[in-house]
């Protein structure tokens, strides 16, 4: 129960651009604190490196804070840009690679709390050039030494962005994020054969979703301690990555006459406005087939992308033809207690092909990739996933 509430705050915070730099800000701040603390205690006793008056200290604050306040307005103004660029030229599906980009969020964050840091600290300067006043020489000195790490992380940010707008950068990333998940979800070694189950005999209750959204994610564990609990077969409606109405069955659970309740059931699975990479493998492929529709649209004619795009789904099909891909399902004692639905291999290879092969008939490059791509996969497909395989061939050569 408490590695799903971490995965969960995980998902949360990954999902909020702002977590990280407010997290940062607030570290800032508390340093702040510290340093003028230690000021205080150890004022005169040490030989530190700031050594003006108190004006001189709330001028170089002053600065420090009007200036992080315009780099922090520069980099969110470029952000933005960026963002647009990718929404128009790519597809807005693949907003969410930037915005749980941690570099973006980092610089972000250090500016801010240089800021908050300068900020902080000046309200501790007291006294003026003729009267006695106390000056936090030390945590002055760390908000000089501050805006100097910002310096170093806003070049290092133009270089950051600059590359993350690459076609290739795009695409390589969206691939490698779809690569972890299937390894994750489908191990390589994972020969065995799935446990057949009996779903519990007895009435059928009806569980629907009290608000629509899209099924990002199931927690398996869960589910499956309330259906032993229960005694009971508890099948999820739909499939992972599909909207659900609002009032519409989200659950389907049989063989008790006292089911859980809406609320238990509905704690172990996250609905949300978008599909996600937590749990959804035929994501990762339609974020890439999106790009190569883009890239084949009469408006940019750029199908040398759109083959990138293929190379990618072609390594991507291929772990998914190799592996095992079993039903997603709990079984204890011979009773099925979970069964979530998933898209299976023919599904994805749909996804992956068909579009993309129908706008690109007149072009010969993708469909030339495309066959080769198909003709490869029947060659190392496991045996259960040749029809599939052999029925997209059949279609492609005949279209």
């Amino acid at each position: 129960m408490r590695s799903e509430r971490r995965t969960g705050l995980r998902y949360w915070l990954r999902d909020r651009f702002w977590a990280l730099p407010l997290a940062i800000a607030l570290t800032a701040a508390g340093l702040a604190i510290t340093l003028t603390a230690v000021d205080q205690e150890l004022f005169g006793s040490l030989p530190l490196l700031f050594s003006g008056g108190p004006e001189g200290a709330r001028a170089l604050l002053a600065a420090i804070i009007t200036s992080m306040i315009s780099f922090t307005g520069l980099v969110f103004s470029i952000t933005v840009v960026v963002l647009q660029l990718t929404s128009s030229q790519f597809s807005p599906r693949v907003l969410n690679t930037f915005l749980h980009d941690r570099f973006t969020q980092v610089a972000l964050g250090v500016f801010v709390a240089t800021f908050v840091f300068a900020f902080v600290v000046l309200r501790t300067v007291r006294g003026t050039a003729e009267t006695e006043g106390f000056v936090p020489a030390t945590a002055v000195t760390a908000a000089v030494v501050l805006v100097f790490i910002s310096v170093l992380v806003f070049l290092r940010y133009i270089h950051h962005i600059t590359q993350s707008i690459r076609v290739s950068t795009i695409i390589n990333r969206i691939a490698t994020d779809t690569r972890t998940l299937i390894a994750r979800r489908y191990p390589p070694d994972d020969a065995s054969a799935p446990s057949e189950g009996v779903p519990a005999a007895g009435p059928v209750h009806r569980v629907p979703a009290a608000e629509g959204g899209v099924v990002q994610s199931v927690r398996d564990d869960r589910l499956a301690d309330t259906a032993a609990e229960h005694r009971c077969s508890i099948r999820l409606v739909p499939a992972i990555g599909e909207f659900l109405p609002a009032g519409a069955t989200l659950f389907e659970v049989t063989g008790t006459a006292e089911p859980p309740t809406r609320e238990e059931l509905c704690a172990a699975v996250v609905l949300n406005e978008e599909r996600t990479l937590d749990q959804d493998v035929g994501f990762g492929l339609r974020q890439l087939v999106d790009i190569a529709l883009r890239a084949l649209s009469p408006s940019l004619n750029d199908p040398t992308t759109a083959v990138q795009v293929v190379d990618q789904l072609h390594d991507l099909l291929r772990c998914l033809a190799t592996r095992p891909l079993p039903p997603r399902r709990r079984v204890a004692e011979g009773v099925l207690l979970l069964t979530v639905p998933e898209a299976g291999f023919d599904d994805l290879l749909a996804v992956a092909v068909d579009e993309i092969a129908r706008v690109a008939a007149d072009d010969p490059r993708v469909r030339s990739r495309l066959h080769r791509m198909l003709l490869d996969l029947a060659d190392v497909a496991r045996p259960e996933h040749h029809t599939a395989i052999a029925r997209m061939l059949q279609a492609f050569t005949e279209a």
